[in-house]
């Protein structure tokens, strides 16, 4: 009966962004370019990383590595389509496909919420246990660390997922969004959701506050023992973190009005493209193409390129 349900939508409509065929061009254009440089930033970190020695050894960038890693895929399983539909009349995705979009966007999103916390651990054990760094940060811990931020990703998804996919959808199948959203699928379905729509408001609340509060605070221990140790450094210190602070503020507050606190459909809208988009363009920005090592790399990887030709 299930089954049946599910093959009467074979496909949901989304409404993207705009009707108006010049904002559609104009949004391309822009979304194109930025997707672009989401992958041309988040690529040049992973292979920075992978062919550079020095900070391949690094733990710090090899969890750099691995988010750059996580948000080239996180932009790529919404932003593609989003793009290519501005020149389509009519957007529409196969009910297969939105449900892979919600697993993967959700597998992917609670991946990056653990490793944040697991680069801002690595931070503090750099910066208040310097002597012990690569002892307690450890290839083996290292490897564990980002099989276990995958691991809560993936029981993230499959949470929200276990109660979505066997829900019978039989119309409307109009989505009010640019890509598929779990909170706007839920509603569509031919059943009462209450419950459902209770559960994805709980369990993301308490991913979300619990990361965010633990990033918070790992920011504030870091801030607290630069400026025991060395008040004039506590400026350079609050400069840095206050990007990172930025970003993942942004990224955690964007989460949070999407599924933990909703406003409204516009607002939403706004956020699932910011979050899909923006917060991958910015984090090379603000870990990575900011940091004196990782331009070094470059100059290393650029000289080794102009030595390695042969002479005319």
């Amino acid at each position: 009966m299930k089954m049946k349900n599910h093959s009467m939508i074979n496909e949901f409509i989304l409404l993207g962004l705009t009707n108006s065929w010049e904002l559609e061009i104009f949004y391309f254009v822009i979304f194109f370019l930025a997707y672009l440089s989401v992958l041309a930033g988040n690529c040049l970190i992973v292979l920075m990383v992978t062919f550079d020695s020095h900070l391949h050894s690094t733990p710090m960038y090899f969890l750099l590595a691995n988010l750059s890693f996580i948000d080239i895929f996180f932009s790529t399983v919404t932003v593609p389509k989003m793009i290519v539909d501005f020149l389509r009349e009519r957007k529409t995705i196969s009910f297969w496909g939105c449900m892979a979009q919600i697993f993967l966007f959700h597998l992917l999103g609670g991946s990056e919420m653990a490793l944040l916390i697991v680069m801002a651990f690595d931070r503090y054990v750099a910066i208040c246990k310097p002597l012990h760094y690569m002892t307690i940060m450890n290839h083996r811990i290292l490897v564990g660390s980002v099989l276990l931020s995958w691991t809560v990703g993936f029981v993230h998804t499959m949470s929200q997922m276990a109660f979505t996919v066997t829900l019978p959808f039989c119309g409307p199948n109009v989505i009010d969004d640019v890509f598929c959203d779990l909170p706007l699928v839920l509603k569509l379905a031919c059943t009462d959701t209450s419950v459902q729509e209770l559960l994805l408001v709980v369990f993301s609340m308490l991913i979300s506050l619990i990361s965010f509060i633990l990033l918070l605070v790992s920011y504030i221990v870091i801030l607290v023992t630069v400026w025991h140790r060395s008040p004039s450094g506590l400026s350079k210190a609050l400069s840095t973190l206050s990007a990172h602070i930025t970003v993942v503020t942004l990224f955690y507050g964007s989460i949070i009005l999407i599924y933990a606190w909703p406003v409204s459909y516009s607002l939403d809208k706004f956020l699932s493209v910011f979050s899909s988009i923006i917060t991958p363009l910015l984090n090379p920005i603000v870990y990575s193409l900011r940091n004196q090592e990782m331009k070094a790399a470059i100059i290393r990887l650029r000289n080794q390129q102009i030595y390695s030709k042969p002479n005319c």
